[in-house]
């Protein structure tokens, strides 16, 4: 089976990507010389394939790089050049808590984007996930220069949501499942094995790195008040707006229209020592290297 990758350099799409020959797995995205919302250029990377896999996706917005262009207009191209090129399947990676009426364009634009593919007369299925973790993440790779940077780390709420998150490996196995003859014409649930708050992930990375950390809880209108400083300074921000409300929330179940997954294919991995390392980045905390240049609006 032939599939093609939205978002292939991307974290999801490198790990999917992998798990395949380059010959079956065609991974696209602006770097490749394909944009996300050119219906040509996607048709004709879509010949003579048998599903794809939409995994690009923005948590942030950048110039042109914009929620209603990504996920929107992005995962319109997508879906008819998908019919364009006769493509058997299209799996979509949502997010856990997407849904209208939030006031969190990310939030929308991705509810947008799953009501289009529940629309689009092909067979498809809906990865509603959560927070996602390994190597080259936003989660452990954050946490762990954020431990190896300061000593103290504010927690998001007076009163922490939980999370679950869920390591990469197990989200690939059910992309695989869903590129292949599984979880037709649905929309699933898709979380970690284990829930915990934020700061006792904290505390478990710290423990890894032999980093001592305190947290103090903080209020969300803090951290809603201060979410855009790392978007406008930080090449990958330590914690982007949309971000803050997902964790003033909580990650661990899913809103709108989703099934749980079958048995086998439930994520069972705990959020361990094992897991961590095996997550962690090169060593080093935050610095200079990471902070947007004069050029930063070209960036992408």
């Amino acid at each position: 089976m032939t599939i093609a990758i939205t978002g292939g350099t991307g974290f999801v799409g490198r790990h999917l990507a992998a798990r395949r020959s380059p010959a079956d797995a065609r991974a696209l995205s602006r770097r490749t010389g394909v944009e996300i919302d050119d219906v040509d250029a996607l048709t004709n990377a879509f010949a003579g394939v048998d599903a794809v896999a939409h995994c690009a996706g923005i948590n942030r917005e950048i110039g042109d790089q914009t929620y209603e262009r990504v996920h929107v207009r992005g995962t319109a191209a997508v879906l008819e050049a998908a019919r364009r090129a006769g493509v058997r399947k299209a799996v979509l990676l949502s997010f856990l808590r997407a849904r209208p009426g939030t006031g969190s364009p990310y939030h929308s634009s991705k509810w947008v984007a799953e009501e289009m593919v529940r629309a689009s007369g092909l067979d498809y299925t809906i990865l509603k996930a959560g927070m996602i973790y390994g190597r080259g993440d936003h989660l452990v790779d954050h946490l762990s220069r954020t431990v190896q940077t300061m000593p103290l780390f504010a927690s998001v709420g007076l009163r922490e949501k939980p999370i679950a998150p869920i390591p990469v490996a197990e989200l690939v196995d059910v992309l695989d499942a869903a590129l292949g003859e599984r979880l037709a014409r649905s929309t699933v649930d898709v979380h970690g094995a284990e829930t915990l708050m934020l700061s006792e992930a904290v505390r478990r990375v710290a423990h890894v790195l032999g980093r001592r950390i305190h947290v103090v809880p903080a209020p969300v209108a803090f951290h809603r008040a201060l979410g855009h400083v790392p978007e406008w300074t930080m090449k990958v921000p330590l914690v982007a707006a949309s971000q803050v409300r997902m964790l003033a929330e909580g990650v661990t179940q899913a809103t709108g229209p989703a099934s749980r997954l079958p048995e086998d294919l439930l994520p069972r991995l705990r959020f361990t020592e094992q897991q961590i390392r095996a997550a962690l980045p090169d060593p080093g905390g935050f610095g200079w290297r990471d902070l947007r240049g004069p050029s930063w609006i070209s960036l992408r």
